[in-house]
């Protein structure tokens, strides 16, 4: 990989231009707003995401697509799932071929329950798409912190290559035959992340808080595995490892979400002040739906879609979570 094109210029995408440059030496990083790029180019950091950390001058800003695209090996997804379809709409006419695919995005599409990877199938035309997902906060990795992250796809020699491309000192990628898998995982655990800042903002504790991730991650592993994953994936990087990270750390931003719910804000008032999306929220509605549609029962998800959509109390969720029916915990 000679060339890498990153569309999206949030923390995640500028943490991966950081890596890519590491290996490649040649990134071209989109931002849809071209003050944005121009502010970045000129002072070689990403104030706006990533403030501190500086970008080297192998990473090309721009927010011309074609100027991004123009002999590109590779082609990296790093848009929030509510505006990946429309944002790839503006690259598909300057797509130099059947250039293979990698989603870091990590949602559900509304309505029509796409992965991001079907939607850059779609967006772009058919192409070879990767997924890389696990316990990754974007501002860790541009400091160089330590992290492991899998990827997977159809495409293994794709899999093996970016990989090979990503493989660092401070950044370890394993290989996954469960692409499926691991990008439900990567999209469902954003749910428990809102779900876990409910609990923190109403100040349950470590024992329930424990307890929630604990059955939210059988809830999620049940819908996955209704739509044909693996259970162990959930259980691997791309589940509870990103679950743990999501639900705990204070750089997650759909735990921040659920705590200020958890406090007593309304879901317009958290969301109207946030310069980044928190994917949990829309999520949450794709998976209420679906999981309806599919009969798979997911309490947890039940409840925190009341909360976020009906205006149901935080409290009075948590109670009807407790009050639920006896019942086995491994069937």
């Amino acid at each position: 990989m000679k060339h890498v094109a990153i569309v999206g210029a949030g923390g995640m995408g500028t943490a991966l231009a950081l890596l890519f440059a590491r290996s490649t030496g040649d990134v071209r990083l989109w931002s849809r707003d071209p003050s944005h790029a121009r502010e970045m180019a000129e002072t070689r950091s990403n104030a706006r995401h990533l403030p501190g950390v500086p970008l080297p001058p192998s990473i090309a800003i721009s927010s011309d697509p074609r100027a991004v695209l123009d002999g590109a090996d590779l082609v990296v997804a790093a848009v929030p799932t509510a505006y990946l379809r429309g944002t790839l709409a503006q690259f598909a006419g300057s797509m130099p071929g059947p250039v293979p695919a990698l989603s870091v995005v990590k949602g559900i599409e509304f309505g029509t329950f796409a992965r991001p990877s079907r939607i850059i199938e779609e967006a772009l035309g058919p192409r070879s798409v990767a997924v890389l997902s696990g316990p990754s906060h974007a501002e860790e990795i541009a400091r160089g912190l330590p992290a492991s992250v899998v990827v997977s796809g159809p495409d293994r020699e794709l899999n093996e290559r970016i990989r090979d491309a990503l493989n660092q000192s401070t950044f370890r990628v394993y290989t996954s035959a469960d692409a499926l898998g691991v990008e439900l995982a990567g999209a469902l655990k954003n749910i428990l992340g809102v779900a876990a800042g409910i609990c923190d903002g109403l100040g349950f504790g470590d024992n329930a808080k424990a307890a929630l991730l604990t059955r939210g991650l059988v809830e999620i592993a049940r819908l996955g595995i209704a739509l044909g994953a693996r259970r162990e994936t959930f259980y691997g990087l791309a589940g509870v490892g990103d679950v743990v990270t999501t639900c705990y750390s204070p750089y997650g931003r759909n735990r921040a979400v659920g705590e200020r719910i958890g406090r007593g804000e309304s879901l317009d008032e958290v969301l109207g002040g946030m310069v980044n999306v928190a994917e949990g929220v829309p999520t949450t509605r794709s998976v209420h739906r679906l999981a309806g549609e599919l009969g798979v029962e997911m309490p947890i998800t039940a409840e925190v879609h009341q909360i976020l959509f009906d205006g149901k109390s935080p409290r009075l969720a948590v109670t009807d979570l407790m009050d639920r029916m006896p019942r086995v915990e491994w069937e």
